[in-house]
C-alpha cells in the first residue's frame, strides 16, 4: 500500500459543487464517466501533437463492460492515464477540476475541444455505487499504474495497479436499488441519449452503440439534402420531413454549432415547450433550451451545442448571462438570414411552407424587434386578388405578389400599393375563410381585395399591425360596410301615408318589433350586388373584448358581442316581400292573423340566416335554427297549396 488519507474538501471551493454537481437524476452518472474517458482520449491526442508522447492515438475507444454477477460496471479508456500525484490532485481534492488546466497548457495544440464542464462529474459515481475503484497507467515515461478505491466516505486507499496498458478504467459496484444499470439494453439507452455523438466508439460486448459522428460539427456545405434529413428523423422518428433548416457554425465571439429544423406544425405540437436538444462539446445536456434559444423559436427542433453555456445552473441566471443573450441574437438573426434565403431563392416553397413558417416569423416580429427588421419584408398574407403573372412559370406576379397552386400572396406594402386609388389606407382582411364568406364575396364583387389572417396566431398580429402602421386603418370584413357596398343612387323613398314612415323606417320597426334586443342595432341598407337579405356587424372593440375573454378562458370560440348591427338589405325581394306581407296584416282585423304570424317567423329567420353566416350556432342555436326553418317552409307550403 503507498498511501491512505482523506479526501480534502474545502469551504472556498465546495460553492462550485454545489451550483453544478446536484443531480436529480442518477442516471447522469453514466454521462459524466463517459465524457471523462473521452475527455482523456482528447487529452492524449493533444499530447501527442504536442510530440511529448509517441505511442498509439489512432484507435481510441471507450469500452464499458457489465459484470451482473458481482455487481459491477466499469467504464475504460485508453486515454491519457493519471500518475499516483495526478489521483491525489485531481480526485481526493473535490471541487479542483483538472481540464482548465489541461487546455491552459496545450492552448493551440488541436481543435478537439475537452468537455472541461464535466471534469468533477466523477463523484456522481457515488449516486449508485457503494465503491468505486479506478485502475490507471499514465502515458508517461517511467510511470506505475495505480489503484485508487473509496467506498462513498472521505476515506480513501492509494495502492500500485495491475493495469498494463495507458488509460484508465473506474469500476462501480453498484448498490442494491441501482441494479437497472447492469442491463445492457438500459445502457445502451443512456449511451444513445446522452453520449450519441461523441468523437469515440462508445463499445458494449465488443459492438459499438454510439453514432459518433455529430452532423453538426460538419460543415454545411459538406452534407446533402438528404444527411439533414436522415439527422432529423434520427432525432423525432415517426415524424413529418421538416420544411427547412438552418445550419449554425460560428466560433466568435462564442462558440455555437447546431442544426435547427421547422417542423410542421401539427395541432397538438405545444408551441410554449422547447423541442430543441442542447449539448456541450456533442455530450447530450438536456431536452430543453428555453433560457438559450428566443421565445418565438421554440417549436424549433434540432441541436444546439456550446461550450460558451453555463450549464447547471438555475433558470435565471441563464436569462440574465450577456453571453446566453448574444447566443441567442445569433440564433434569432441566423434563422431570420434562412427564411430570407428561401424567400429570394424558391418563392414557391416559401408560400407553400407559409401556413407553418407563417407562425414563427409573425410570433418573432411581435416579440423581437430585431427580428422583426429583418423579417418585415417577407410577411405575407394569403389574398382574394387574382394577379397576372409577367410569364406562366413566373410565380411572381407583374401587379406585385406570389401566386402558388392556384393562390396568392402578397406583402402588406403590396397591398397598399395595388389599392392606394380604390382603398386609400384601408385594409380589409378576414378570420375565418368559411364563416366570413358572404362579407369576403361582397367586397370582391366590388372589387375590393381581402386579406386572410386566419391562424391562431392573427388575434395578436392585428393588433401589433395596428401599433406599427398607425396611419393604416386594418377593418375586418364584418366590421363595417365599405361605401361600395352601399347603392346610394336609389331613389328618395316616398313616405307611406298610412303610417308616415318612409319603407326603410318601416323595415327597422318591424325587426325591431319581432326582435325585442335592445342591445341590438337595426340598420337598413340597399346593398349592391348579391347581398344576402341581412348581415351582422361586429363592432371592433366589444368583438376584440370578447375574443380576448374567450382566450383568457381557453373557450374555443368568443361568444357573439351582445351589442351588434343587423344590416336589414332593403333592396332584396325577401325582405320587401316582407314588408308587403306586414302591409297586408295591418288592414286586417285586430289579432295576430295567420300572415302575422308568418311575418314575425320571416323576420327571425332572416335574423338567423345573418347569425349563421357570421359564425354558426352551438348546439342549442342549431336546433332552435331548424325549428324555425321547419315552421316557415311549413306555413309557406300550405299557404301555398290553398
Amino acid at each position: 500500500m503507498l498511501e491512505q488519507g482523506t479526501i480534502s474538501i474545502h469551504t472556498e471551493n465546495i460553492f462550485p459543487i454545489i451550483k453544478k454537481w446536484l443531480y436529480s437524476d442518477h442516471e447522469i452518472f453514466l454521462r459524466e464517466l463517459v465524457s471523462n474517458a473521452v475527455d482523456a482520449i482528447q487529452k492524449l491526442r493533444m499530447v501527442a501533437r504536442s510530440g511529448e508522447y509517441s505511442g498509439d492515438v489512432d484507435h481510441p475507444e471507450v469500452t464499458i463492460t457489465i459484470d451482473k454477477e458481482n455487481k459491477k460496471l466499469a467504464i475504460a479508456d485508453n486515454g491519457i492515464g493519471m500518475t499516483a500525484e495526478e489521483v491525489k490532485k485531481y480526485i481526493t481534492q473535490v471541487a479542483f477540476s483538472s481540464a482548465e488546466e489541461f487546455v491552459q497548457k496545450y492552448k493551440g495544440e488541436g481543435e478537439n475541444a475537452i468537455i472541461g464542464h464535466f471534469g468533477l462529474g466523477f463523484y456522481s459515481a457515488f449516486m449508485v455505487s457503494e465503491r468505486v475503484e479506478i485502475d490507471t497507467l499514465s502515458y508517461r515515461e517511467g510511470a506505475v499504474p495505480v489503484h485508487w478505491t473509496c467506498d462513498g466516505s472521505t476515506e480513501f486507499t492509494l495502492s500500485d495497479g495491475q493495469r498494463t496498458s495507458v488509460g484508465t478504467t473506474v469500476t462501480l459496484t453498484l448498490q442494491e436499488g441501482e441494479l437497472e444499470y447492469l442491463e445492457p439494453g438500459r445502457i445502451r439507452e443512456l449511451v444513445r441519449k446522452y453520449c450519441d455523438f461523441l468523437p469515440v466508439p462508445i463499445k458494449l460486448g465488443g459492438e459499438q452503440i454510439n453514432k459518433q459522428i455529430a452532423p453538426w460539427k460538419s460543415a454545411p456545405n459538406s452534407l446533402s439534402k438528404e444527411d439533414y434529413l436522415e439527422f432529423y428523423r434520427y432525432l423525432y422518428p415517426f415524424q413529418e420531413d421538416p420544411l427547412l433548416w438552418v445550419h449554425l457554425n460560428t466560433d466568435y465571439p462564442f462558440v455555437v454549432n447546431g442544426i435547427l429544423y421547422f417542423p410542421k406544425l401539427r395541432p397538438d405540437i405545444d408551441v410554449t415547450k422547447g423541442q430543441i436538444k442542447l449539448y456541450c462539446n456533442q455530450v447530450f445536456v438536456s431536452d430543453n433550451c428555453e433560457e438559450v434559444i428566443p421565445r418565438f423559436l421554440l417549436p424549433l427542433r434540432g441541436v444546439i451545442d456550446s461550450s460558451d453555456i453555463p450549464l447547471n445552473v438555475s433558470r435565471s441566471f441563464l436569462q440574465n448571462d450577456r453571453t446566453v443573450r448574444k447566443i441567442a441574437d445569433y440564433i434569432a438573426k441566423k434563422v431570420g438570414d434562412r427564411l430570407k434565403e428561401l424567400y429570394r431563392e424558391d418563392p414557391a416553397a416559401y408560400v407553400r411552407s407559409w401556413q407553418d413558417l407563417g407562425t414563427f416569423v409573425k410570433f418573432g416580429s411581435i416579440n423581437d424587434e430585431k427580428f422583426k427588421k429583418q423579417v418585415e419584408d417577407i410577411l405575407i398574407y394569403r389574398t382574394t386578388a387574382e394577379l397576372t403573372s409577367k410569364e406562366s412559370e413566373d410565380v411572381w406576379a407583374s401587379e406585385g405578389g406570389i401566386q402558388v397552386d392556384g393562390k396568392t400572396y402578397t406583402t402588406l406594402k403590396e397591398y397598399l400599393e395595388r389599392n392606394q386609388e380604390r382603398q386609400g389606407k384601408r385594409v380589409y382582411y378576414c378570420t375565418d375563410e368559411v364563416n366570413q364568406a358572404t362579407y369576403v364575396q361582397l367586397l370582391k364583387s366590388q372589387g375590393i381585395e381581402v386579406l386572410f389572417m386566419d391562424s391562431f396566431i392573427d388575434t395578436h398580429f392585428v393588433p401589433w399591425l395596428e401599433q406599427n402602421y398607425s396611419d393604416v386603418k386594418f377593418l375586418r370584413v364584418d366590421a363595417e360596410l365599405d361605401e361600395t357596398l352601399i347603392d346610394k343612387n336609389k331613389e328618395s323613398e316616398l313616405v307611406d301615408p298610412t303610417t308616415k314612415k318612409t319603407r326603410s323606417e318601416q323595415i327597422k320597426s318591424l325587426f325591431e318589433s319581432v326582435l325585442k334586443k335592445p342591445k341590438l342595432t337595426i340598420r337598413t341598407e340597399a346593398l349592391k350586388a348579391d347581398a344576402p337579405p341581412a348581415m351582422i356587424l361586429l363592432p371592433e372593440t366589444s368583438r376584440r373584448m370578447q375574443e380576448m375573454m374567450a382566450m383568457m378562458q381557453q373557450q374555443p370560440n368568443a361568444q357573439l358581442p351582445e351589442e351588434h348591427t343587423l344590416v336589414v338589405n332593403t333592396a332584396h325581394p325577401l325582405v320587401q316581400n316582407l314588408l308587403s306581407l306586414n302591409q297586408g296584416t295591418i288592414i286586417q282585423t285586430s289579432g295576430t292573423s295567420e300572415t302575422g304570424a308568418l311575418v314575425e317567423k320571416l323576420c327571425q329567420y332572416i335574423y338567423d340566416l345573418a347569425l349563421l353566416s357570421q359564425r354558426g350556432f352551438d348546439a342549442n342555436g342549431m336546433q332552435q335554427f331548424t325549428e324555425r326553418a321547419s315552421q316557415v317552409l311549413t306555413q309557406l307550403t300550405t299557404m301555398a297549396t290553398r
